[in-house]
């Protein structure tokens, strides 16, 4: 709302901005959002808290009368640990694997998608199928009617009875992985491509400029904060996957495939170890808020970039 100031010889207008509102009409607009918030406090935050109480006890399943407060020393084990060392360098290596080769062929397909051809809607659908897919389902999907080494569809097309899942574990797995996460990443480029300025892209055609340099020099530099968006968001998802090695690998052979979460699972439900688990837990949880923390930044910049617009 504004309001006309009349001076001599010029008219102006001051925009007068309606009165803040005080605390307690700031408590009325949130009041309807409590409950939701304390829910959401109880559902997470307590278990979170008693797995950090469980992580101070040296707690053996099959010793439940013992459990002698430790303080440190689980988290001290975990970290020092060469079997959990080596579940953490599988995890670096399975997220990374997987959110590269994903984002490549997220864009490749976004690039696609992005062009005008008869039946675009259908094939967008198809390409998106894959994300919708349960991931207990996608890798038993990929074990049995893709990896078999007797009826599977690889041998099948390219001959031979290579086992798939023993003689290459880690690319078994990533290639799940990627197949079913290439249509989030191909989702956030492809609205990436589609906020890009038409006008731009065509004075910089008329201007001579080829298809290479545009997508090098203006396409690529646009996308850079959506391809920082999926590429956080896909680690924060990926650096927890469980289906996929349970069902595919069972963190083998050996532990070639033993990632964090799993071993925590191994830790807890194998050795029994509670208050170990429960530290491997916490750091699990820690590392994924810091990653979180960056994807949050970048929503934040693009929201500010969208509304500088």
């Amino acid at each position: 709302m504004t309001t006309t100031v009349a001076r001599p010889g010029r008219r102006t207008q001051a925009p007068v901005r309606p009165p803040k509102g005080g605390a307690k009409d700031r408590w009325v607009r949130r009041a309807p959002l409590l409950p939701a918030l304390i829910f959401a406090i109880v559902i997470t935050q307590v278990p979170f808290l008693y797995t950090i109480y469980l992580s101070t006890l040296s707690w053996n399943a099959l010793r439940p009368g013992d459990k002698p407060f430790v303080g440190f020393d689980n988290y001290v084990t975990v970290l020092t640990d060469s079997r959990l060392r080596s579940a953490l360098v599988n995890t670096v290596v399975l997220t990374a694997g997987a959110v590269i080769f994903s984002l490549v062929l997220g864009l490749v397909f976004a690039l696609l998608l992005d062009r005008k051809f008869f039946g675009r809607g259908i094939v967008r659908t198809l390409l998106i199928t894959p994300f919708l897919v349960m991931p207990i389902a996608a890798a038993l999907l990929w074990k049995h009617a893709l990896f078999n080494p007797t009826y599977g569809l690889i041998n099948g097309i390219f001959g031979g009875s290579t086992d798939w899942v023993s003689s290459y574990p880690k690319a078994a797995v990533i290639t799940t992985l990627v197949w079913q996460w290439t249509p989030f990443m191909m989702l956030i480029l492809l609205a990436g491509l589609q906020s890009q300025s038409h006008e731009v892209l065509e004075a910089a055609r008329v201007d001579g400029a080829n298809a290479w340099q545009i997508f090098r020099r203006m396409t690529l530099p646009h996308l850079r904060q959506y391809l920082e968006l999926g590429a956080l968001l896909g680690s924060i998802y990926l650096v927890n996957t469980f289906d996929a090695i349970f069902s595919i690998t069972q963190g083998g052979p050996g532990t070639a495939t033993t990632n964090l979460p799993y071993e925590i699972y191994l830790t807890m439900f194998r050795k029994f170890e509670y208050g170990e688990a429960s530290a491997a837990g916490v750091i699990v949880v820690i590392l994924t808020i810091i990653v979180a923390t960056f994807a949050l930044r970048v929503i934040s910049s693009l929201f500010k970039m969208e509304e500088n617009r």
